[in-house]
């Protein structure tokens, strides 16, 4: 397993050492010297200030802090590279500028030599190539900075793509972590204006990221499992992976033919319907998202390929996510607040679905929305551009140091993409009204007996542990206070106030569950058509849904009255 190699300036190697002078050197180059001179490393990194010239103080004034991080990152390799797009993917330790300039940090670097690939796959399975391909192209048809995809076929005659790592990419990967660790615990010891974004928790989180990639067994789960959720449909086709010729560094999937979906042009003289391929490509997302809360976070163009009768296959299976239950119908809840131009609920909504340090202003908040909801909705829907308005939507996360959860927001930004390619197939594309069906289904999910059954089963069940813990929380805290530990000022006056909130907020719960417990019973005996019936309903079914309704009503005035929702 890949983990971070730990290492103080006085547990540098060679190869450490020649590797840092490489890293400090292009991080002086692009003008990062005002946090490197904070590390206090000129003592054992021997960079010196030769690199200051017109041409450097140039490619500094021309371009933004943004675009030179990312022109670093390209230029110290694989493992930066992958550490740049492992952030423009997380808003959540990163502004939106800097993501906005990391997602185009391009991973297409020159290929390794045939010999070197062939030793790896031969001594992954133990056999003479020969022995495992009855033809294996040396000349790969793409290449990447962790590996690259040849084409071969199998002795029974079937055609595959085989993913193969890039040698030593272990050792390259871990010696960069070591080091990446290092400046991150610098940086977090010495700048306090840098420490907040918390280096060292992103090196971190990165090594856990990048450790994934570099299995491939990992990405050929992700393959079968999207397989499997999509057998039944027949416009979607996932490559088959072939279990047998795959390991941690090779990968051998089924070759796909077909047409990339941005080359319209041969997509039209293959006479395919772009309307059908844009309906069915949204719907793929959509139900990847909404169905089985597991999707491809990186689609894009380049993995995406059209083949006959308007089928469609996506590639590359690296880069997925999953969200649960509750985060998309909290995100439902948003899109569905601001398309009904509901600025209140917007905020709370969005406020529900990120977390912060410090507590926004949310008057301040509030009053973006509604000229972020006046900005968008003063055309139809038709006309609205979802990644436009997931764009400004981050911008104001990003303004109000709000952090969006990775999943939430590497969803928001596979909707974006999606809705533009389907805009470049279709003009007239209405996203909207592609995902209108799924949010509906979401809220009519929430109202199923059995969701609200096993809903007031968890409650029930979170209450009795409560009070299970109840009297071993009161020993502890008895405890103490009698060892002086934790003191305690009691007002009486404040004591009845508080007793009688508690008792209002007990009751109030109690007459909740008591009403949610006569609407499922009521709609079990619906369901069931326990007679006497009136108008062809269950008479004790409909009154018992009447009696709740009017129970819940009251209980709303209730608390209307009393001025707290």
């Amino acid at each position: 397993m890949l983990s971070i190699r730990k290492i103080t300036a006085a547990g540098i190697t060679y190869r450490h050492f020649a590797r840092y002078r490489q890293i400090i050197t292009i991080l002086f180059k692009y003008g990062f010297e005002d946090i490197l001179g904070a590390f206090k490393i000129g003592k054992y990194i021997n960079v010196g200030r030769k690199l200051i010239s017109r041409k450097r103080r140039e490619l500094i004034n021309n371009y933004s802090r943004a675009e030179l991080v990312r022109m670093a990152f390209e230029e110290l390799g694989p493992t930066f590279i992958k550490l740049g797009q492992a952030l423009s993917m997380r808003p959540d330790f990163v502004s939106v500028k800097f993501i906005s300039e990391l997602s185009k940090l391009q991973d297409m670097v020159p290929p390794c030599d045939f010999p070197e690939i062939k030793a790896i796959i031969e001594s992954e399975f133990s056999l003479e190539i020969d022995q495992i391909f009855d033809f294996f192209d040396p000349t790969p048809i793409a290449s990447a900075s962790i590996g690259q995809v040849h084409k071969a076929r199998l002795m029974d005659g079937r055609e595959v793509a085989v993913k193969v790592q890039r040698p030593g990419l272990d050792n390259l990967i871990a010696v960069d972590l070591g080091i990446m660790y290092h400046l991150a615990s610098l940086i977090e010891n010495n700048i306090a204006e840098i420490s907040f974004i918390r280096p060292v928790r992103i090196v971190e989180e990165f090594t856990r990221i990048i450790a994934k990639e570099l299995d491939y067994n990992l990405e050929a789960n992700h393959l079968e499992r999207f397989a499997l959720n999509f057998k039944d449909d027949p416009n979607i086709h996932i490559p088959e992976v072939y279990r047998i010729r795959t390991s941690k560094r090779v990968l051998t999937m089924e070759f796909i033919y077909g047409t990339k979906v941005s080359d319209i042009k041969s997509l039209e003289k293959a006479g395919i319907d772009k309307k059908k391929i844009t309906c069915n490509g949204a719907n793929l997302l959509l139900k990847q998202i909404f169905d089985h809360g597991f999707f491809h976070s990186d689609p894009h163009s380049g993995n995406i390929f059209i083949l006959e009768n308007n089928v469609i296959a996506m590639l590359d299976f690296g880069q997925v996510s999953a969200l649960d239950q509750q985060s998309k119908e909290d995100f439902v809840d948003l899109i569905e607040s601001i398309v009904l131009q509901n600025s209140f609920k917007a905020t709370r909504q969005l406020l529900k679905i990120t977390y912060w340090d410090k507590k926004p202003d949310t008057r301040l908040l509030e009053k973006e929305i509604a000229d972020f909801i006046g900005n968008h909705l003063h055309k139809t829907l038709k006309e609205l551009n979802i990644g436009l308005l997931l764009q400004d939507l981050l911008n104001i996360v990003s303004r109000h140091k709000l952090r969006i959860p990775p999943d939430i927001f590497l969803m928001m930004k596979a909707l974006g993409t999606i809705e533009g390619i389907a805009r470049r197939l279709d003009p007239d594309f209405d996203m909207i009204e592609q995902a209108t069906p799924f949010i509906k289904q979401i809220k009519i999910d929430r109202l199923n007996p059995q969701r609200l059954s096993d809903d007031i089963q968890t409650l029930t069940g979170e209450f009795i542990q409560f009070f299970k813990r109840f009297p071993t929380d009161m020993i502890e805290i008895s405890r103490l206070i009698r060892d002086q530990k934790l003191s305690l000022r009691i007002d009486n006056n404040s004591l009845e106030t508080i007793q009688s909130a508690n008792n209002k907020t007990g009751n109030r719960i109690a007459f909740a569950i008591i009403i949610a417990a006569l609407i499922i019973g009521s709609a079990i005996v619906i369901i069931a058509k326990t007679p006497p019936f009136v108008f062809g309903m269950s008479f004790l079914g409909f009154t018992g849904i009447a009696v709740s309704a009017a129970m819940g009503l009251w209980l709303f005035i209730a608390i209307i009255r009393n001025g707290r929702l």
